[in-house]
């Protein structure tokens, strides 16, 4: 049906591609592009190894993210109905910007943030509407879990249960162990900028800001285990209360094991988990780009890892019978089984499978719309249908409130 560029080869990048040589009705061709094409060439040989009867025919290729021109002519090259970006979040505006340029649609993971400034907002990818309009084309912004699913989870609230939603807790909870002293669950210089900068959370038309994991409480995750989880800000907050108005406050929470937490206060304290560059040896380089260098892989965890994952999220509010209402829905997924079936950790699976599920909305026109969208701003539902074929079945909880006030 439809022709692709993968750019990334990470461990989101082998989940969405395995999934998209699993759905190859839709993705009859991929192309993996990445700066260090061995690891797009890996990803290809495990799925000729472990997919041998797909029908979707994988390439890979060079390319360097950060540069415009080169990325138009690799995409004009391939000629793709859309890029699938699961590179760093610094490259979604030189992704775009190409994707303008040749003429094809965009999805991404996460959102957009300077190398030089931990700063997680929408606004310089939301200024890309009125361009992405004019020329017709989609960019469909963090389609992962959380930023992703979560907002696929607050719509399905929305439309059917809610007559307004008053309450909002996202909840992620990784009840898993890897056997590392230290290590991260996804691209580690992204990881530790986000949880060591500032939390924050929104409430009654203002937002509040916190230390880092300044506010923490014991949560309930269903199936998994109670947790202590802690607030960050996430991105998908800014987007969820501008479209959901009748939010009053709206939270992210997410939980960390004490030696984890042990482990990242000894990395700060010496300077380790800085982005300010310094120099060494006569190169400038930032601290935590050594730090992810020196780290495991994310990609690497996957073989023995143990464990589930829960991510859900919580709605207070009144119901559509004009009641009191509290709703929880969530996902629970195996990291065992996320290796078995596509050789990769949950955390990984989690986001890179609704990434596949988006890209199929798109390309069969359930989601295609010209602009610059968020996933809270489509219709829940097709997307639900696909997480329950494609790998993460949906629960639901009604009248038990998981998070407290």
């Amino acid at each position: 049906m439809s022709k692709v560029i993968i750019i990334g080869a990470g461990g989101v990048a082998n989940v969405v591609a395995k999934k998209c040589a699993q759905n190859d009705s839709v993705f009859t061709e991929v192309l993996i592009a990445t700066r260090t094409v061995s690891k797009a060439d890996k990803i290809v040989a495990e799925i000729k190894e472990y997919m041998p009867d797909s029908k979707t025919r994988f390439s890979t290729a060079t390319v360097d993210a950060d540069n415009v021109p080169e990325l138009a002519k690799l995409i004009r090259e391939f000629g793709p109905k859309m890029v699938i970006n699961v590179a760093l979040p610094y490259q979604d505006l030189t992704i775009m910007d190409a994707c303008l340029e040749t003429g094809v649609h965009y999805l991404d993971t996460a959102n957009y943030e300077p190398k030089d400034v931990a700063k997680f907002e929408y606004s310089w990818q939301w200024a890309y509407q009125d361009k992405f309009k004019n020329a017709g084309l989609m960019a469909l912004l963090g389609c992962g879990f959380d930023p992703g699913a979560t907002q696929a989870f607050t719509a399905h609230h929305a439309k059917h249960h809610f007559s307004e939603i008053h309450y909002l807790d996202i909840v992620d909870c990784n009840n898993g162990n890897h056997g590392k002293a230290f290590a991260t669950n996804f691209n580690p210089e992204i990881n530790i900028r986000e949880i060591t900068a500032n939390g924050r959370y929104f409430e009654n038309g203002e937002w509040v800001e916190t230390e880092p994991l300044e506010i923490s409480q014991d949560i309930y995750y269903p199936k998994v285990a109670t947790r202590k989880s802690f607030v960050l800000y996430h991105e998908e907050l800014e987007s969820l209360v501008k479209h959901f108005p009748t939010i009053k406050r709206a939270r992210f929470w997410m939980t960390f094991g004490e030696a984890y937490i042990k482990h990242l206060n000894v990395l700060e304290g010496i300077g380790m988990t800085s982005i300010e560059p310094i120099d060494f040896k006569g190169q400038q380089i930032a601290p935590i780009e050594f730090l992810k260098a020196v780290l495991p892989a994310p990609e690497s965890l996957a073989a023995g890892y143990t464990g589930q994952t829960c991510i859900g999220v919580q709605a207070k509010g009144i119901g559509k019978d004009g009641q009191p209402k509290v709703h929880f829905v969530y996902n629970v997924k195996d990291h065992a089984d996320c290796y078995r079936e596509v050789q990769a950790q949950g955390v990984s699976y989690t986001t890179g499978v609704p990434a596949m599920i988006g890209a199929m909305l798109m390309l069969q026109g359930q989601w295609m719309r010209e602009g610059v969208w968020n996933v809270e701003q489509l219709d829940p539902d097709p997307f639900f249908d696909a997480m329950n074929k494609w790998g993460l079945p949906i629960d639901e909880l009604a009248g038990i409130e998981l998070v407290k006030d």
